[in-house]
């Protein structure tokens, strides 16, 4: 039985958790018409039962107009009974259970939500494309409001903890990144304006939600590409998080608009991504152009080790470090180097029982080879690593043979940087 700091009980801040593992908010998915599913259910169950600390809920807008997907869930008094039974499920086998909350701004998907998206500043996002119109005080102001909400449901729900995201080119993001805020009022221009949205998003949620209740924080210690969010403003971010009063910063980067990639590194698999796609055009547009809008970026275990590192020499509160933590080698680092918790997403989408399978030391790494087939799929469905599933039609078999035999980076070493 592995003896690590890992597998030791902690505090994260009301909260006592078994155990120092997050499973880390990645979209799964599963929640087609924007309700939970006996999927959904089923999957948060089996990570609770493979030994998770605490299982994260991924990416529900906090109203209908932040929807970035048909199968994406928002919060809403109709969905409360399927969201006590998903917490009750978990809590059933031990484990605590978060939900992330957010808007996708000029993410949304206007097909989906029946409106117009918002977002920081207008202009067009390609990468939807969208066409989003610059938010006004009325809008930020329901925006605050349409928060508070969703915490206090997530709350009556029977939800240990929420996840605010404020990271990856989403709403939040946007307003904090110079690259999509480009507002003249007291929401843009210097940091000390960008940082704004967050910190009254923030205080509000902090202010109403219940104190037994957790508040973590997604962030991007960086977006990834220059004229983003720098480096020195990403430790400004997670002083202004922590003094907002959250329990806990998750350190993480990337844009999805324009370096989707540094979020999770690696190389996505374009043709695969294609093949799930339902709408000939996105289909074809994808096939073209997928390999030059989704640029591959080396992966490399523990990947956010030496941002967060630097903002966790600022802080007070815990940092949550996510990003290739897929060895228990890689955990043990980061616990000497003062983690108290680790996230991840791929190891335990390859394996839900990944946690206990590193505590009775029957592995000691995450048989997942970043090939990032899981998110490919996820976009137009129910997030899977391909080496779990079943009676694959013949035309995805030979997609993912072509991408084995064309060697793929992350199929050559899956360790190493690639």
């Amino acid at each position: 039985m592995n003896n690590s700091l890992f597998f030791t009980p902690a505090k994260l801040g009301p909260l006592q958790l078994r155990n120092r593992s997050i499973r880390a908010a990645a979209f799964e998915g599963m929640t087609p018409g924007h309700e939970v599913s006996d999927a959904l259910i089923s999957y948060h169950t089996a990570l609770a039962q493979g030994g998770v600390g605490m299982t994260t809920i991924a990416y529900a807008s906090v109203n209908k107009g932040g929807l970035s997907f048909p199968h994406q869930l928002y919060m809403r008094k109709e969905i409360k009974a399927s969201l006590q039974k998903l917490t009750a499920a978990v809590h059933k086998e031990g484990a605590a259970v978060s939900i992330q909350l957010g808007h996708g701004g000029n993410m949304a998907n206007r097909t989906v939500t029946g409106i117009r998206p918002v977002a920081a500043s207008g202009g067009i996002n390609w990468y939807g494309p969208t066409f989003p119109r610059s938010m006004v005080t009325h809008d930020i102001e329901s925006l605050k409001k349409d928060f508070v909400q969703a915490v206090l449901l997530a709350a009556e729900s029977g939800f240990d903890a929420v996840e605010i995201h404020a990271g990856h080119g989403y709403l939040i993001s946007q307003f904090l990144s110079p690259y999509t805020n480009k507002r003249k009022d007291l929401y843009g221009g210097k940091f000390e304006n960008r940082k704004r949205l967050m910190t009254e998003i923030l205080q509000s949620v902090r202010e109403a939600m219940p104190e037994k209740m957790a508040l973590l924080v997604k962030m991007n210690c960086w977006d990834g590409f220059e004229g983003g969010i720098t480096r020195e403003e990403g430790i400004l971010t997670a002083k202004e998080i922590a003094a907002c009063g959250a329990d806990a910063v998750v350190v993480s980067g990337g844009f999805v608009s324009r370096a989707p990639m540094y979020v999770m590194r690696g190389k996505m698999p374009v043709d695969i991504m294609a093949y799930f796609i339902k709408e000939a055009w996105k289909k074809m547009f994808v096939s073209w152009f997928g390999e030059s809008l989704i640029p591959a970026i080396p992966f490399h275990e523990g990947f956010f080790m030496e941002a967060a590192k630097s903002i966790q020499n600022s802080l007070s509160i815990p940092v949550v470090l996510v990003g290739g933590m897929n060895s228990i080698e890689t955990i043990n680092k980061a616990m000497e180097e003062g983690f108290q918790f680790i996230a991840m997403a791929r190891a335990l989408i390859h394996n839900t029982n990944f946690i206990n399978d590193l505590r009775n030391e029957t592995i000691n790494r995450s048989e997942c080879t970043i090939c990032n087939y899981c998110v490919a799929k996820m976009y137009s469905g129910q997030i899977a690593c391909h080496l779990n599933e079943k009676n694959l039609p013949a035309a995805l078999q030979e997609k993912i043979a072509a991408m084995q035999m064309n060697g793929h980076p992350a199929l050559k070493a899956k360790s190493a940087a690639i």
